[in-house]
Formats: C-alpha cells, sequence, structure tokens
C-alpha cells in the first residue's frame, strides 16, 4: 500500500499551475496577484485639504482674520488666493494657488464671509501634498499580494481599474453510481441522495476554486465514457467519488483504470481506495463513496493540491491537541477520526456516530486526528488538522 504522505506528493505534482487573467477590481476580491503592481497616478493626485476649515498665507493673518473670498468643496477647482485674504474649504478640495496652511474650521468663529483664527496656529498644517502617499510608478502591490478590500482601494486609488491575478482552478466533481439521486430529487427503491457531489463542490469553492457538479452517472461505462466527452473541455482537473473499489460495478475504476488513471490502495482508514492519473490530458483525483471517507480523502489529496496549484498558501496547520477519551488506530494505517475541537481548552474528542457512512460525523466536526498506526490514551496529545 502507498502511504498517505506519497500519495499527497502525487496528488500535488499532478495537478498544474494555473496562469493569470486580469479582472477588473470588482472581481479580483479574495484573488491573488500574478504580478507586482505600479501606480498609474499619484495619490493624492494634487495638493488637498486634509480638514474642512480655511486655506489661507500663514503670514496674513492678523488679530482681526481675513475676509473669504471663496467657498471650496471637494471636486471644484479654486482661483489662486488673493494677498490677504481666505478661502473656505472642505476636506479633500484642491489647495488654492499662494496657500500654505490650512485652519481647520474648530480652531475659527466658523465665519463665512470673514473669519477670525481663535487658537495659535503653525505654516504648512493640515495639507495633503500631491504624491506623498503613491507616486507614479511606484509598485503599490507585490506579486502574490492577497487581494481584500484595503488592497483594492489601494489599487482604485491609484487609477488601476484591473489586475492581473492568478486563474482560478477550473474543476469538475463527478459522482457516480446507480444507487445515487440528486440532492431533492425523488428518491427510488434501493437509492440514497448524492451528498457527496454537494460536498466537494462546496469544499472546492472554499479552497479557492471554481467548480461545478456534472450530472450523476450510473453504473454504466458507455454513459461515463460519454459524460467525460462532453465534459471535460476547459477543466484543469476531474474529482469524483464512488466506483472504484475492488468489487463489481465500479464504474469509474472500469472506465479510467485503462485510460491510465492508477487505483491503488492507500494505507488510510477511512478511504484506502483512491486513485490518480489524468484522462484525455485532465488530472483526475478519485475518492471512495462514503462521505466520510470522500471527505478524509478530500482533506489530504485533493485541498493541499487545488491550494498549491492556485498559488494560495497551505492554510490548514497541523498542531497538537489534548484528547479527552482514548483514541484508536488501525495498526499500519494512518487512521482518521472526525472530532470536535474546544479552542478554549485545547481538548479535542470524537464525535459520535463517526463510521465511514456516517454525514452526522460530517456536520458535527471541526477538526479530523490524525494517528498513525497507534491509537492515543486520554489525556495523551494527538495530532489535529482543522477544517473550518
Amino acid at each position: 500500500m502507498r502511504d498517505v504522505a506519497a500519495h499527497a506528493a502525487r496528488a500535488a505534482a499532478l495537478v498544474a499551475p494555473v496562469g493569470s487573467e486580469t479582472l477588473p477590481l470588482a472581481a479580483c476580491a479574495g484573488r491573488r496577484l500574478a504580478a507586482d503592481v505600479h501606480a498609474v497616478d499619484d495619490l493624492p493626485a494634487f495638493d488637498n485639504s486634509a480638514m474642512d476649515g480655511y486655506a489661507l498665507r500663514i503670514g496674513d493673518l492678523g488679530p482681526d482674520g481675513l475676509p473669504v473670498t471663496a467657498h471650496v468643496p471637494a471636486g471644484s477647482v479654486p482661483a489662486p488666493l488673493a494677498p490677504g485674504t481666505a478661502q473656505r474649504v472642505m476636506t479633500g478640495a484642491p489647495l488654492p494657488e499662494g496657500a500654505d496652511t490650512i485652519i481647520p474650521v474648530e480652531l475659527t468663529d466658523d465665519g463665512r464671509e470673514h473669519v477670525r483664527v481663535l487658537a495659535p496656529v503653525t505654516a504648512g498644517r493640515h495639507i495633503r501634498r500631491r504624491g506623498d502617499d503613491i507616486r507614479t510608478g511606484d509598485v503599490v502591490l507585490r506579486s502574490g499580494t492577497a487581494l481584500g478590500p484595503a488592497q483594492l482601494a489601494a489599487a482604485a486609488g491609484c487609477g488601476l481599474a484591473v489586475l492581473p491575478v492568478h486563474r482560478r482552478l477550473r474543476v469538475a466533481v463527478l459522482s457516480a453510481g446507480s444507487e445515487l439521486v440528486g440532492a431533492g430529487g425523488r428518491r427510488g427503491a434501493g437509492q440514497t441522495h448524492d451528498s457527496n457531489g454537494v460536498l466537494l463542490v462546496a469544499a472546492l469553492r472554499a479552497a479557492g476554486a471554481d467548480a461545478e457538479q456534472l450530472p450523476i452517472v450510473p453504473d454504466s461505462p458507455a454513459e461515463l465514457a460519454a459524460l467525460l466527452e462532453r465534459h471535460l473541455d476547459g477543466i484543469d482537473l476531474l474529482v469524483t467519488s464512488g466506483g472504484i473499489s475492488a468489487g463489481d460495478h465500479e464504474v469509474v475504476r472500469d472506465v479510467l483504470g485503462p485510460a491510465g488513471v492508477e487505483f491503488g490502495p492507500v494505507a488510510l482508514r477511512p478511504g484506502g481506495a483512491q486513485g490518480l492519473g489524468t484522462h484525455r490530458g485532465v488530472p483526475v483525483i478519485t475518492l471512495p463513496g462514503n462521505p466520510v471517507a470522500c471527505w478524509v480523502g478530500f482533506e489530504l489529496f485533493v485541498r493541499p493540491a487545488v491550494r498549491a496549484a492556485s498559488k494560495l498558501p497551505q492554510d490548514r496547520v497541523r498542531r497538537a491537541a489534548r484528547a479527552t477519551v482514548a483514541f484508536r488506530a488501525s495498526p499500519g494505517r494512518h487512521t482518521v477520526v472526525p472530532a470536535v475541537l474546544d479552542e478554549q481548552t485545547g481538548e479535542v474528542a470524537p464525535v459520535p456516530s463517526a463510521g465511514s457512512h456516517s454525514l452526522r460525523a460530517l456536520a458535527g466536526a471541526n477538526c479530523l486526528v490524525e494517528l498513525d498506526g497507534t491509537g492515543a490514551a486520554a489525556g495523551e496529545q494527538v495530532t489535529i488538522l482543522p477544517t473550518s
């Protein structure tokens, strides 16, 4: 059997890094820059007032104040300041030519036609000079920067409308099995609602990929081959669940095995049945059909590969926690147990009903406890992989 680390490494090597694309700022949230970005305008773009107040020459001030010759709102173009006068300016308004100081309105009598200054002031205050923050040609954001609201605001403020970002991985999700019916569909005798398709699409999107679910395929090799023929163009990765074990009617294994996807046991419980390879040039990672096994395989093999190919950091960080009860492990296998971590105490306990079929385990867990061949007694430290 292949060990878990080796299988994870092969999965990561299988999925090629994505290229880049240029998108409008509004579409860049959550992406990462694919190249350094340079300013195309100064920020501020002109000398302007940092306060609501009065623009004047400090040398013109006297005990009787100054006449106010203009009101200058933001977005207007003021006339040059005449000697011995003041102009009332709003925050962000251009600094009138000839002014060397802004007096905040709070330090004046708030006069509209004539203003008196009521407190000591100094020259050069409350003026934002052109290019004080960013100058044209400056590197505003470095390649690899995660683009959140503040970074997009900086790009917009220095004149940019589009950014080069890493493209999201395009992933197709396939659930296989005649026993499956779509979520919310009418279930026939012997059928069950497909939960893995919903799980994988949501998990892939949370990992930073664009994911769409293909139609559920029954245990018909011809139908699966035809479906893949129709849907794989433009896809960066195919992730499947079900149809890969050693029994009869394993449609994914039957179709993709001869085409070059390698199926074999991994020393993992749950989820020993795994597969890797390519089909028609598209990387393929196949996962078991049992929901917990599918989820474990996704977290150990698919998510790290997707994050790496998307130039995103690996944000699942393993750490230690204290077991509140004993955890048992399968000898010779990497045993994974859905569990609940109490962040306040640092203690972890398994969820009830943690069989490989248990959707209750999926819904109740916030981490996975990983055990390498040996269990852990209550009170011992165990390794956890947070999943939320």
